[in-house]
């Protein structure tokens, strides 16, 4: 069994590998660290924290709290970051290329060409990723309606 996988023996006990330490079970309960009432077995190495837990601050080290405000600051930075990288390219690529489509055709620089067709697969794509999600969504209504039942 590869480290941070759980898979359960017949008894409903992790089954043990032959090269590890001591299961996380042999240690004191006070000792280990749980979520909710399920422990977490740890992968045997000395200093290392049990799975799904965070290792404990240093001393001195204030602890850091991940905010939605945080959150979509940094969202906000890397898409003003995308977005300069994306005008530059833009105003790179002025050739006037001539597009043609369905029997309509025009000059268009070839960055905004390019940026046209790569919006134009990104709605395709969200559109795809949107019924998929409004179907599974119907799915899951459906099983709960008829588990009601």
């Amino acid at each position: 069994m590869s480290a941070g996988q759980y898979t359960p023996g017949p008894d409903r006990r992790p089954e043990g590998d032959t090269g590890t330490a001591p299961s996380d079970a042999a240690r004191p309960a006070s000792d280990r660290a749980t979520y909710g009432n399920a422990p977490s077995y740890s992968t045997g190495e000395p200093g290392t924290p049990a799975a799904g837990t965070t290792p404990a601050p240093r001393a001195g080290a204030p602890e850091r709290k991940v905010t939605r405000t945080g959150v979509i600051w940094a969202a906000v930075v890397a898409a003003l970051v995308l977005l300069i990288l994306l005008i530059i390219f833009i105003l790179q690529n002025q050739e006037l290329v001539l597009v043609k489509f369905l029997g309509f055709e025009g000059s268009v620089p070839l960055g905004m060409a390019l940026f046209i067709a790569a919006v134009t697969g990104a709605v395709l794509v969200a559109v795809a990723g949107g019924a998929r999600i409004l179907q599974l969504r119907r799915n899951a209504h459906r099983s709960r309606v008829q588990q009601r039942r």
